[in-house]
């Protein structure tokens, strides 16, 4: 008698508990995105579909500003960030393996085992020492802090893309009296791009939608877009704040897609 490999889907429930669990995921989204378009404030009453939110909140100044202002730090942060891992990852895989290793990799990828409550409030108090000293408060605390929280994010594809390298082409460049730079110029880092764009995109989502950081380390006057809402629904919740919301979904979805392209593995 032939041996049957054991698969989940033949559980008894899973059918059901998995419809459940896509259904609890996926249909708060469908409506939220639904309420985006309709005509009144009432979620439970439909009475037509508008873009009059959406064109609302693209002439809001204030939506203007915490979006600008969430741009400029994600950006800056995911360049800092994936510049800052990139540098880890050759560091980490392309030598032999050392004392400590294990330690090292702990250390980076802290920000992702550490809950992120209390990495805002270290921040918030280390931070706060230094504004005293200096008398700055600009964004740069901001941009700072999404960095440091940033950099496993993207660490982490940087890394497995050079784990999935042939040796073999650094080495053949070597042998053909190629430098360090030149080899790494012209044989790893066309290879490596791919691992450092998708890291680069995963840490510019983490950075655009951060809350709890932001919340506790940015100054007065510097609410980035995830802040700016979450201020708004303590007053009222808004179609306006669900046409935001549906503009941010819809922008994740197309970078996490693109982040699956780059990063899946070619046969």
């Amino acid at each position: 008698m032939a041996e049957r490999s054991f698969s989940a889907s033949h559980l008894p429930g899973f059918t059901v508990v998995a419809l459940a669990v896509f259904t609890m995921l996926y249909v708060p989204i469908f409506i939220l995105v639904a309420n985006s378009f309709a005509v009144t404030y009432s979620a439970s009453l439909w009475d037509g579909l508008t873009l009059d939110w959406y064109a609302k909140a693209w002439e809001n100044e204030a939506v203007q500003s915490a979006t600008l202002r969430s741009l400029v730090i994600a950006l800056s942060a995911s360049i800092i960030a994936t510049f800052c891992a990139t540098m880890a990852a050759l560091g980490t895989t392309r030598r032999r393996a050392f004392k400590g290793q294990t330690l090292i990799y702990v250390m980076i990828n802290q920000p992702l085992m550490v809950p992120e409550i209390v990495t805002a409030v270290a921040l918030l108090i280390f931070f706060a020492s230094i504004k005293v000293a200096t008398g700055y408060q600009g964004l740069g605390y901001l941009i700072a802090a999404h960095s440091a929280f940033c950099i496993p994010f993207a660490y982490l594809p940087i890394r497995a893309r050079l784990e999935g390298m042939d040796l073999s082409l650094e080495t053949a460049a070597a042998d053909l009296y190629a430098s360090p730079w030149m080899t790494f110029r012209r044989v790893t880092l066309p290879i490596l791009a791919p691992g450092i764009i998708a890291g680069a995109m995963l840490a510019f989502v983490i950075s655009l939608d951060d809350v709890v950081i932001t919340e506790f380390v940015k100054s007065g006057g510097q609410d980035t877009l995830p802040t700016y809402m979450m201020g708004q629904l303590r007053r009222a919740m808004t179609p306006e704040v669900n046409a935001i919301s549906s503009v941010l979904l819809v922008l994740t979805v197309l970078l996490l897609t693109a982040f699956f392209f780059l990063t899946r593995k070619n046969d």
